[in-house]
């Protein structure tokens, strides 16, 4: 029986997973890197430092796993989307990568939509007009840097980068290619419409091939380095949210994948291209016959994490580090079990980096409401884990109203570790939430379309059965009721706010305020407070 390796690069780290052919976890590692803020709005990342970053992880899980060379059949990827960078001719970075959290290109975003254009590329191309967008991110380097722009032999993500580095190509999956905004749902091919706001040709942007293409033909060096054999064949993959639906088995009608760690995400499948009339959902190619249809959010863990910081952890007793954190979390989630479900008339606007889904709201900003001189420590960390919640419901209502079904949700991610916090989804949305055992499902996922390429199972509906079921949630009538009458409100808040946010946000611009910190791992550290 072969051994697969499931890598995932993610916003913080990268984790690389060895399973066998059942779908059982062998070995594996994670390495974490650093997001760079130089400035308010940007969101950066240095593309060799990634490159280590995948090299260690893999070389530590084969390890850990206590592989060798000849035990590996195949490898395949997850990453996350919407990043962008520059290359010259040589591959060399031109650029930083640009990451789905810059919100550099705003005033591109804001210019698309006082015209037709926005409304016309999404129905196109399934992708919300958003500074996540690497569409909306060429049109930056366009308007702002246009001799980098026209000195760029080509525009890619880190993942082609990475097999470029690997294998001399520039595959770009269509997964991923369906996220930058720029490929037309239903041809499957670059849509000519966006082509030419850019100014690009096709041969400026990588080769677009099946998720399950193969590539041979390793660098020799980087092998040796991983601890892989040069013709261990890489299978290109997919999107970190389409391969968190495979990897938790959220395959069918009514099987929704909640993912919630630094941020979150709401997806289902769906056998033909579906976008929101009111432009509130995404809608990405998978495969020639299955697409994702969801929303993220920008607001999962960090939040917890923010609170934490900023409000607990100073004052928590025990040891320094990781350690006094894993306390303050501990306890914190723990009174937050003893506050009533809507926290005692506290809300919580979880947007503290902009939103996404469903607002795709880039000057959103966080605000608690309602709070008294009764609400205390404990209240305060009920409401963010609730408003957190409550956006995640704002995505899944939306893709309710698509004609999905309320069936099932399957949850992954570093929150899904928390029966509390799965309990409170299950009330808040009153659905049935499901924890299953694969807690890093987009590296699953990737060692699932790397089993399929390979042949050693014909679909991945082949898997499901050797997903194990940690446990059920079944939502409380009573508390649902309850969060029936807190949501609306919490929708209403949103609503009432939405006109002075681009006002305040304008104002922390002009301060220098960034939306997002430096750090080497706190975005690392919400992914465990996810």
């Amino acid at each position: 029986m072969g051994l697969y390796i499931g890598l995932d690069i993610g916003t913080t780290s990268t984790k690389a997973f060895v399973y066998d052919e059942k779908g059982k976890i062998r070995g594996g590692s994670q390495s974490a890197y650093t997001l760079l803020v130089p400035e308010a709005g940007r969101a950066e990342q240095r593309p060799d430092e990634l490159l280590d970053a995948v090299i260690d992880a893999i070389r530590e899980a084969m390890t850990d796993a206590n592989a060798r060379a000849d035990d590996i059949s195949a490898v395949g990827i997850s990453a996350a989307m919407h990043s962008l960078m520059a290359v010259d001719r040589d591959g060399h970075p031109l650029t930083p990568l640009i990451t789905w959290a810059d919100n550099r290109s705003i005033g591109q975003v804001n210019a698309l939509r006082k015209g037709r254009e926005a409304g016309k590329l999404y129905r196109a191309t399934g992708t919300p007009i958003h500074p996540m967008s690497p569409l909306t991110k060429l049109l930056w380097f366009a308007d702002r840097e246009p001799e980098l722009f026209k000195r760029a032999a080509k525009f890619v993500s880190f993942k082609e980068y990475l097999l470029h580095r690997l294998f001399g190509r520039y595959a770009l999956d269509l997964s991923l290619a369906s996220a930058t905004g720029m490929l037309d749902l239903h041809t499957l091919k670059w849509n000519e419409s966006a082509l030419s706001m850019t100014g690009l040709s096709p041969d400026r942007l990588g080769e677009i091939v099946p998720i399950t293409e193969r590539l041979s033909g390793m660098d020799r060096k980087l092998a040796d380095r991983m601890g892989l054999h040069p013709d261990t064949p890489w299978i290109a993959g997919a999107s970190d949210g389409a391969l968190a639906n495979v990897g938790v088995g959220a395959l069918g009608k009514g099987e929704t994948a909640v993912t919630i760690g630094t941020s979150g995400a709401v997806r289902s499948f769906a056998d033909r291209p579906s976008t929101d009339p009111n432009g509130r959902t995404f809608c990405y190619a998978f495969e020639q016959d299955r697409w994702l249809v969801g929303g993220p959010t920008n607001n999962g863990g960090i939040a917890l994490r923010w609170y934490l910081e900023k409000f607990v952890i100073d004052e928590e007793e025990g040891e320094s580090g990781d350690l006094k954190e894993k306390q303050a979390l501990d306890r914190i989630v723990k009174l937050a079990d003893s506050v009533p479900p809507g926290s005692e008339g506290l809300l919580f606007l979880p947007y503290l980096s902009g939103e996404r889904a469903p607002y795709w709201n880039a000057d959103a900003r966080g605000a608690y409401f309602g709070a008294t001189l009764h609400h205390g420590r404990a209240h305060f960390g009920r409401a963010t884990m609730e408003g957190v919640l409550f956006a995640v419901r704002t995505v899944y209502d939306a893709l309710t109203e698509l004609g999905g079904e309320r069936r099932t949700l399957l949850a992954s991610g570093g929150f899904a570790k928390s029966d509390i916090w799965t309990q409170m989804l299950a009330d808040l949305s009153g659905t049935q939430v499901v924890v299953p055992d694969t807690y890093e499902a987009s590296a699953f996922g990737a060692a699932a379309v790397a089993m399929k390429a390979n042949g050693a199972i014909g679909d991945y509906a082949d898997l499901k059965n050797e997903i194990h079921i940690l446990r059920t949630h079944e939502p409380d009538s009573g508390r649902f009721k309850t969060y029936e009458q807190y949501y609306s409100l919490f929708k209403r808040v949103y609503e009432q706010l939405e006109p002075v946010f681009p006002e305040i946000a304008e104002l922390q611009r002009g301060t220098g305020v960034n939306e997002e910190e430096e750090s080497e791992n706190g975005h690392a550290k919400a992914e465990r407070h996810g």
